[in-house]
């Protein structure tokens, strides 16, 4: 095999996995589409078995900005969903209602006032 042989091999290679994920992209987006309906999915996914290439071409140029789109606001939900469970696991608090909650814990008897001053001290240090 020569470098050439070898270069050739490889650019054909990459279209073959340019094409895959292109494939594989636009069936992703088919079902994700809500403005399609079970028919019309049906449809689109023979048509890519049947023309693949004349099938994901078609679909890009008709779809293509929806796909962005949809695309788009799949992220950002992922992203704001992310956030809010980061956000809960993390239990942030205000310093306020962690002395609050410290507060009741002295006043039942299950913390003395010195780790009562302490509890308040680092929840006042948060804020800084």
């Amino acid at each position: 095999m020569t470098f050439w042989d070898f270069i050739v091999w490889t650019f054909w290679f990459y279209l073959v996995v340019v094409c895959i994920s292109i494939f594989i992209r636009v069936i992703i987006d088919v079902f994700r589409d809500p403005e399609l309906n079970g028919w019309a999915k049906a449809l689109w996914v023979l048509f890519l078995v049947i023309l693949p290439f004349l099938a994901a071409f078609i679909y890009l140029i008709a779809r293509g900005g929806r796909m962005a789109q949809r695309s788009a606001a799949g992220a950002m939900e992922a992203q704001a969903a992310a956030t809010e469970h980061i956000r809960t696991v993390a239990g942030t608090s205000s310093p306020s209602a962690e002395i609050e909650s410290a507060k009741r814990l002295l006043d039942s008897g299950a913390i003395t006032p010195a780790e009562f001053e302490t509890l308040k001290g680092k929840a006042l240090a948060g804020v800084a």
